[in-house]
């Protein structure tokens, strides 16, 4: 038996809570404030979105999340599906076409193992200039290669730059090619999360042999199992393993090998057997480029000098980029009103702020650890003494509040810390500087420095 309407309405009003602390007021009252509670329907929760643009936007990137919270209140939710239903509108029947239609996990069946497939990921969407045409032609060989061209393949870069874009692109082409071979794509996280539950089991030979059975394994952010030694240790024997039997390994994180402190030295070593390839920052060439591509498979007439003025002033990646435009796109279909430099100077206001002070989390954490006498390692470790990890904190509340990134992506930067941990920091020295006079001297001192 399901949860009372009562209950699914309460665990509904938490789920929503619990984005809004995730992805800040904007983007939650832009993307997922208009979303109604239709019903939960066995192991599926059913919401409805006023158009089709945003049910699409959405299901992009959003509704992964959704189930996920929404699973950890009620096991039994499993399923995320969106429903557009105009403003007015009757709600549609649960089981009526339209509904299957909408379901969040429309991409293409994944292994059990790894994470969905985003469809629009592909090598074709994939916008190619100076900074990063190294990277996609080691992926394209990756993926048109019958073995190992090198291995691993090793992709960095800051975030929003298109590693997972990459990721996913060399497993829709090498599913493509040769649909037979094991496919797997995941997160360092979610290696972590499995392996955690075979070791809870007692049983982790079933474990070792659906990683070590793959033909291509793909894990991202690697960075989130620094400070992990069990998870680590698996991941070695695992990569060992795979590289033995002639199976190609693709990672990526923020940081080059050589950079990952707090990487056991063997995994680094191992790391740097293949091709390392930095996804660089954009130019302003490429962010036009990719704003014209964006708005043409979009099909919307957005002028060219709204497009130079994003490439301009959105500097910090495509990610954020491509979410301006989308921002505007939405905005003037919801309205009417044509798209211009006026329109988007009132709607992404927050955004061109943050990106006028284009600070970053890795400014933060060195002027934290100079202003501190720390080491840079002490941002990411594991250590927890009160002389590291009050400024670890402090560096955690400055990256919320002087950068546009989500709580996942700042704990993802502090060693893989859980988002929840980040909204503990940024609380707790919200507290304390209204306690402390020399703490609070401290923050303001940082920031001046970072805003200055």
């Amino acid at each position: 038996m399901g949860a009372a309407p009562s209950e699914v309405q309460q665990q509904w009003q938490q789920v929503r809570a619990l984005l809004r602390a995730e992805i800040g007021d904007t983007a939650f009252g832009t993307w997922l404030k208009p979303l109604d509670l239709v019903e939960v329907a066995g192991d599926r929760a059913v919401l409805a979105v006023p158009t089709q643009f945003m049910r699409d936007w959405i299901v992009a990137n959003y509704a992964d999340r959704i189930r996920i919270l929404w699973t950890r209140l009620n096991p039994t939710v499993r399923s995320i599906t969106l429903v557009v239903r105009p403003p007015g509108a009757e709600p549609a029947p649960p089981a009526a076409p339209a509904v299957r239609a909408a379901e969040a996990a429309s991409e293409a069946p994944a292994d059990e193992l790894s994470a969905r497939l985003d469809p629009r990921f592909t090598f074709e969407t994939f916008v190619v200039g100076k900074p990063n045409e190294f990277a996609v032609a080691a992926a394209e060989k990756v993926a048109c290669s019958s073995s190992p061209p090198f291995n691993p393949l090793f992709l960095y870069g800051g975030v929003g730059l298109g590693k997972t874009h990459l990721m996913h692109a060399i497993a829709w082409r090498m599913r493509q090619r040769e649909p037979g071979r094991r496919v797997v794509y995941l997160t360092a996280e979610k290696f972590m999360y499995q392996f955690i539950l075979a070791l809870r089991s007692k049983d982790t030979i079933p474990f070792k042999e659906l990683f070590r059975s793959v033909d291509l394994l793909m894990v991202d952010d690697l960075q989130f199992i620094i400070g992990k030694d069990s998870t680590q240790e698996e991941f070695f024997h695992t990569f060992n393993a795979l590289v033995e039997r002639g199976r190609q390994i693709v990672i990526s994180a923020d940081r080059s090998p050589s950079d990952l402190d707090g990487l056991e030295e063997r995994i680094r070593s191992r790391l740097s057997w293949g091709l390392v390839a930095d996804i660089h920052p954009t130019t302003y060439e490429l962010r036009l480029g990719i704003l014209q591509t964006k708005a043409e498979a979009a099909g919307v007439d957005v002028p060219l000098r709204v497009l130079e003025f994003l490439a301009n002033r959105i500097t910090s990646n495509v990610r954020e980029l491509e979410g301006a435009l989308n921002r505007i796109v939405h905005q003037a279909s919801l309205t009417n009103r044509p798209v211009s430099i006026e329109m988007a100077q009132e709607i992404l206001k927050d955004v061109l702020r943050a990106n006028d002070r284009r600070v970053t989390i890795e400014e933060i954490q060195k002027a934290v650890v100079e202003h501190f006498g720390l080491r840079l390692a002490d941002m990411t470790s594991a250590r927890r003494q009160r002389s590291v990890a009050r400024p670890r904190q402090v560096a955690m509340y400055l990256a919320k509040l002087l950068t546009p990134r989500s709580l996942p992506e700042i704990g993802r930067r502090f060693g893989g810390r859980d988002h929840t941990t980040v909204m503990h920091a940024v609380r707790q020295i919200e507290r304390l500087v209204a306690e402390d006079r020399q703490l609070a001297e401290d923050v303001e001192a940082l920031r001046r420095r970072l805003q200055g």
